[in-house]
Formats: C-alpha cells, sequence, structure tokens
C-alpha cells in the first residue's frame, strides 16, 4: 500500500518531520511518500494561506497519481474536497481524521493550535462535521507555525500552558494537536497530563490503511464527482 502525504505549505523541514510521524505508525507494507508544493505559504495561518496555498497543492497530488490514499497534512484540511473530487482514491486531512479518533475515545475533547487566526476556520469544520458538541474549545497557544520547528523555543510550554487550560476549564477528556508541527510533543504531553493526546497524522495513516484495506474510496455519485477538466480553459 503506497500512502502519499502531502503537505500544503512550501516548508520541506516540516514535511520530513510530518512523514517521519506517518512512518511511525504505518504498517509493516505501507509506503509513505510525503511532499511538499514547491512554492507557495510557508505556512498555513489562516483563511489567506489557505487559499494561497490550493494550486500548489492540487498541482503537487497531481503528481502522485500511484498512490492507493492521499493525506493532507494540514489541520485546516485544506483543499480535502477539491481533492477528493479530483482523486479516485481516499482523501483524508488530519483535522477531520484527530476529531473522529478524540470522539471515539473521549466524551469531550480540546483542540490546541496556533494562532487566533486559525481558531474560526477549525470551528467551522467542527460544525460541518457534527463534532461542535463534543468540542469544549479550540485554544489558541499564540505559537506561530513555523516556531515549532525551531528548538529551545517556548512553544511547548505555551501549548502545554494551553492543555492545562483546557483539562481544569473545560473538563477536556482528551487533547486535539491542532497543527502537524506539533506532532513531535504529543507523547510528552500526554504523559504529563495523563489523558489522550490526539496528533491527526497518526489517525490519517490508521484511517486510510483501513479504507484502503476494506477496499473503499471516495463516492464520485455526487458532489466529489470528477472535475470537468476537458471544459476548464
Amino acid at each position: 500500500m503506497k500512502i502519499h502525504v502531502v503537505n500544503p505549505n512550501s516548508t520541506a523541514a516540516m514535511t520530513r518531520t510530518i512523514a517521519e510521524t506517518a512512518r511511525a505508525v504505518a504498517r509493516a507494507g505501507t509506503t509513505i511518500t510525503a511532499s511538499n508544493p514547491a512554492h507557495g505559504p510557508a505556512s498555513i495561518q489562516g483563511y489567506y494561506d489557505v487559499a494561497a496555498c490550493m494550486p500548489g497543492l492540487l498541482e503537487e497530488a497531481g503528481r502522485h497519481r500511484d498512490a492507493d490514499a492521499v493525506i493532507v497534512a494540514c489541520f485546516d484540511d485544506t483543499g480535502v474536497d477539491a481533492l477528493r473530487a479530483m482523486l479516485d482514491v481516499p482523501v483524508i486531512g488530519i483535522g477531520e481524521a484527530a476529531y473522529h479518533a478524540a470522539s471515539l475515545i473521549s466524551t469531550r475533547f480540546s483542540v490546541v493550535t496556533t494562532l487566533p487566526r486559525s481558531v474560526p476556520g477549525l470551528e467551522a469544520n467542527l460544525v460541518r462535521y457534527g463534532l461542535m458538541a463534543r468540542c469544549g474549545s479550540v485554544r489558541a497557544s499564540r505559537v506561530p507555525v513555523l516556531d515549532l520547528e525551531k528548538p529551545g523555543g517556548e512553544a511547548e510550554r505555551l501549548i502545554a500552558a494551553e492543555v492545562r487550560l483546557a483539562v481544569e476549564e473545560d473538563m477536556a477528556e482528551c487533547i486535539v494537536l491542532g497543527c502537524a508541527g506539533m506532532a513531535e510533543m504529543r507523547a510528552r504531553l500526554a504523559e504529563a497530563f495523563g489523558i489522550p493526546v490526539i496528533d491527526g497524522i497518526g489517525c490519517a495513516v490508521g484511517f486510510v490503511e483501513t479504507l484502503v484495506a476494506a477496499g473503499l474510496s471516495t463516492s464520485k455519485a455526487g458532489g466529489y464527482a470528477s472535475p470537468f477538466v476537458a471544459e476548464m480553459a
């Protein structure tokens, strides 16, 4: 089984970290290929970045047509709907994967993300997925995405502070990390707080492996019907 993990931002270092996280949880026999667009936003932080990365994301995903499944490694689930229409294989975003995983192992979860500008989009996704009622809050740590890559910084301390507030104020039973770049700290936070901490990359790998093994793919009967590419200028 071959899974293509596409990072919608253009930061290659983050893509390498994402690939390592995915490979650590993949089944024996699953091959992980990870890539990112050569051009576009260096990070996805809010509505403008989501729109700006779309051309590069679609182009990059189109280069890996041999994949059995695609994971979009951006917590906003950037471009997932477009890719489901464009491709014939299962496509999962790490945000949707993480939310559903949290709903399966807890009655109430909270999300800890990066900047405040990302919060409205994530809340809108939770409403769309029918899981907002299970979410205590979406909390912004005020850590820019690229700061997650800086060694010796304050990122983990700031994120841990929001996790603590989620546990104490939201009564969260589970924490969802709201950025692919936070995956590396998942195990340490889970140990520190004694509750499950979810990284969407690992969840998405497990979900797409299950879909492919079961012979399932995206329905083309309605909203995800293939685009009329021949009519595009």
